[in-house]
């Protein structure tokens, strides 16, 4: 069993490629289903898809601590928490759906992970020349994803105007670009502090993408010598030691 999984999750032959994109794709979609599903809250329909996909994810969970060297820290730590307390609030709807907002976080991990990252450079010239730019609207989206659940969770009930995650992702995203239109707003202190940190944190990153994306391209390739990580993308050699580098590429520089 453990080497049938293993085959899927550390492998680099055609199907573990495949599948790591399937996750990926399935992960997307789980975010925008979160999205949609809080439109039809209490349905029995939505309560069925709930239960199919808490049982996929609980499936993925539980391969991944198989096929894992350290089963302690794959199954505890933060990712596998963040996964846990996903399929917490799928298959126990009463525990509340908020926190399924946290499947970006796992998406996040995916992307971080060496065999998912080796197969993206390999496949996608695109990903290889813009890794930078990519990672730089994951981690905003990151940002996003989450603060609108932690808005939703902790107005939703109390808040007329945050009805479902669609007006905490609107308050979100108004917010983190201080167009500030009033429509909504988060009463008390504590939502007067959560905005504030939607300010910052937020313009922070949205910085960083606007740095990423006017500014030229870097590859990454660590020198030999003095372990230099980002070059030109037509360097010879390294600018900090001088060594000869052999950065390969596709003849387009």
């Amino acid at each position: 069993m453990r080497s049938r999984l293993a085959r899927l999750y550390d492998d680099s032959g055609v199907v573990s490629r495949r599948y790591g994109y399937f996750l990926l794709a399935f992960d997307a979609a789980m975010i925008l289903y979160v999205v949609i599903s809080s439109f039809f809250w209490g349905s029995q329909v939505i309560e069925i898809i709930d239960l199919v996909l808490g049982l996929f994810i609980a499936f993925d969970y539980t391969a991944r601590v198989i096929v894992s060297r350290n089963r302690i820290r794959t199954a505890f730590g933060f990712w596998g928490l963040a996964d846990l307390i996903v399929m917490l609030s799928l298959l126990a709807p009463i525990a509340g759906e908020g926190f399924a907002f946290l499947r970006v976080v796992r998406t996040f991990r995916l992307l971080r992970s060496y065999h998912l990252l080796r197969q993206l450079r390999n496949d996608f010239h695109y990903f290889r020349r813009n890794e930078a730019t990519v990672f730089a609207v994951i981690n905003l989206a990151l940002f996003i994803f989450v603060t609108t659940a932690l808005v939703f969770e902790t107005q939703h009930g109390n808040n007329p105007d945050i009805q479902h995650y669609a007006d905490a992702l609107y308050f979100t995203v108004t917010t983190l670009t201080t167009t500030g239109f009033g429509d909504i707003t988060l009463p008390g202190p504590t939502g007067r502090l959560l905005s504030v940190v939607i300010m910052i944190f937020g313009v922070s990153l949205f910085v960083r993408l606007i740095q990423v994306l006017f500014r030229p391209p870097k590859l990454e390739y660590e020198c030999p010598d003095c372990g230099l990580f980002l070059h030109e993308p037509d360097a010879i050699h390294c600018k900090h030691c001088g060594h000869l580098l052999h950065i390969p590429n596709e003849g387009a520089y």
